[in-house]
């Protein structure tokens, strides 16, 4: 999926900080907890995932562009940019 281990390095850092917090609003509603703390956790999932893909699409659209043999399909990254959104 991603060419540069750096960028995969960040992705995956960012999805394991997600499944953690994550964790934590399962665990939060679990044992009852304010509704206040669980969308807070909630907010923090969301925005960890948003993060994660946001850098997915940017390395796509860098390789890409560096790419001179694939075809940029720019109505594809299009799309996933605004899926995003």
């Amino acid at each position: 999926m991603l060419a540069d281990p750096a960028a995969q390095k960040k992705v995956l850092n960012r999805l394991r900080r997600a499944q953690g917090q994550l964790g934590a609003v399962i665990t939060a509603v679990e044992d009852g907890s304010h509704c206040r703390d669980v969308i807070h956790q909630l907010s923090a999932v969301s925005k960890a995932l948003d993060r994660a893909g946001f850098l997915i699409i940017s390395t796509a659209l860098r390789e890409c562009l560096e790419d001179d043999e694939d075809e940029v399909r720019t109505d594809e990254l299009e799309k996933l940019f605004l899926s995003m959104a």
